[in-house]
């Protein structure tokens, strides 16, 4: 297994000597290619926006170095493994069960999944893969059922006096000579018990037998009933017949494709419960986090009281319109979603979320905030990165007047800023809980700051 930081560079022969094929099937692939080719992609409302469509990779080559971008997860092909973890986690070198404790704690704020501290208890690393996997099925299995149970026509045989369908000759005459009324048959149904429900029953089952079973599915009751109710058929030795009809028809229903995911889920966890990943396997499998949609989830979660956050993905409400055009034809031109806007009328303030470190925020960004700024009347803009130490100060941008064409007109503006605002991010706690503890104060803190700099009012 290696493993790697989001956002960082490793030499390509410390790549290519560890995960060389792995490496040669992702480098250069875009997420959307990934999500195609039966990868996890969460969130998973991401492969219906464009944001998959763009040029987010998990691996690029250049100049000798492989780079990770804003994605972590991991990845796995026959027996090589990709463990991408943030980049406030052990460094490069670290042991490959190192914890994660940021991913976990963006996934428990985010998710409303039990404490990730459970993943802290095994020492093998794909035990830890397995946990998280079963942490996410909740998630999974209520984007699903709220579509509904999932129904689709199976064929089905009967041997009994309520013949209706197509007669099964051979099979007749083998269980019904001599004739004492019985007609052996098959027709086809449109059922809840089928292949992919009772997949999604053995994976329940599986969980359920867990130590942490209970914790995990105490979230989800409702929607594991229904499941349960659906699948009168289910019988504990049919599990790997199960998987072996999934494995052969992924499901692509356009209006059921949550359960694609919940499909691909399923199977990975029961794929080989005693070597965890099934690691003899040539495909490629893993799931994926988009670190800039969980950071920005998380934000909104600290400043909800104070900021509407516009859904730019899957759903795409709240977005907002850069212009409208008179004439004959009117209509509203240039669709956007700032992450934040303040509701505070009288003082407008845009907030932007960004996975990344301060030094990396620049021209790109700042276009775009302004932008923001310009539309919504907003004087005070914001950007709210993570940062790895208490030490990096905020950092406050005027706007320029003037044009340095006129002598001594260029001059910084006092009533236009962008402040650059990072959440402390505790590296340092030597453990979960001690690392939760340390986040709720620095949250706290994070917070404070804004009020009193101006960005929320009550």
């Amino acid at each position: 297994m290696l493993r790697i930081q989001d956002n960082s560079a490793l030499s390509a022969s410390d790549v290519e000597s560890q995960i060389g094929t792995l490496a040669g099937k992702i480098c250069g692939k875009t997420l959307q290619q990934l999500s195609e080719e039966g990868i996890l992609i969460y969130p998973h409302t991401l492969k219906k926006s464009d944001e998959l469509k763009g040029a987010s990779h998990v691996l690029t080559y250049r100049d000798g170095k492989y780079q990770t971008e804003n994605v972590m997860g991991f990845l796995g092909c026959g027996r090589e493994r990709l463990n991408i973890v943030s980049r406030f986690s052990p460094k490069v070198g670290a042991a490959p069960d190192a914890p994660d404790h940021f991913l976990h704690y963006l996934l428990e704020r985010v998710l409303d999944i039990p404490s990730a501290v459970t993943l802290e208890t095994s020492a093998n690393p794909d035990q830890q893969i397995l946990r998280l996997l079963a942490l996410l099925f909740p998630v999974y299995l209520q984007a699903a059922v709220r579509k509904g149970v999932f129904k689709t026509y199976i064929h089905r045989t009967y041997n009994d006096m309520n013949f209706k369908g197509s007669m099964d000759i051979p099979r007749h005459i083998r269980q019904n000579t001599p004739f004492v009324g019985n007609v052996a048959y098959h027709r086809r149904e449109h059922s809840h018990d089928n292949a992919v429900t009772e997949l999604v029953r053995h994976t329940i089952e599986y969980i359920r037998a867990k130590p942490y079973g209970g914790a995990v599915l105490s979230a989800v009751r409702p929607e594991v009933e229904q499941i349960v109710s659906a699948t009168p058929g289910y019988r504990f030795h049919d599990r790997q017949k199960v998987m072996t009809e999934n494995r052969k028809k992924p499901l692509r229903h356009a209006y059921y494709h949550e359960y694609g995911g919940l499909q691909a889920l399923c199977l990975m966890l029961l794929s080989d419960q005693k070597t965890a990943i099934s690691s003899g396997s040539r495909q490629m499998y893993g799931i994926l986090f988009d670190g800039a949609w969980l950071w920005e989830e998380y934000v909104h979660t600290l400043i909800r009281d104070h900021f509407y956050h516009p859904r730019n993905t899957g759903t795409h409400g709240g977005g907002q319109w850069l212009f409208h055009r008179d004439g004959e034809d009117q209509r509203d031109i240039g669709l956007i979603y700032p992450d934040f806007i303040g509701k505070d009328a009288a003082h407008p303030v845009i907030a932007d979320a960004k996975y990344k470190p301060m030094k990396n925020i620049s021209n790109k960004d700042y276009l775009q905030v302004l932008a923001y700024m310009f539309r919504f009347d907003a004087r005070t803009g914001f950007f709210l990165y993570p940062q790895a130490t208490s030490a990096e100060p905020d950092q406050v941008l005027r706007l320029n007047k003037g044009c340095s064409f006129v002598p001594g007109s260029v001059a910084p503006r006092k009533d236009i800023s962008l402040t650059k605002h990072g959440l402390k991010i505790a590296v340092d706690a030597t453990s979960y809980q001690d690392f939760s503890e340390k986040m709720r104060e620095h949250e706290r803190v994070f917070r404070e700051l804004l009020c009193r700099t101006g960005t929320a009012t009550s």
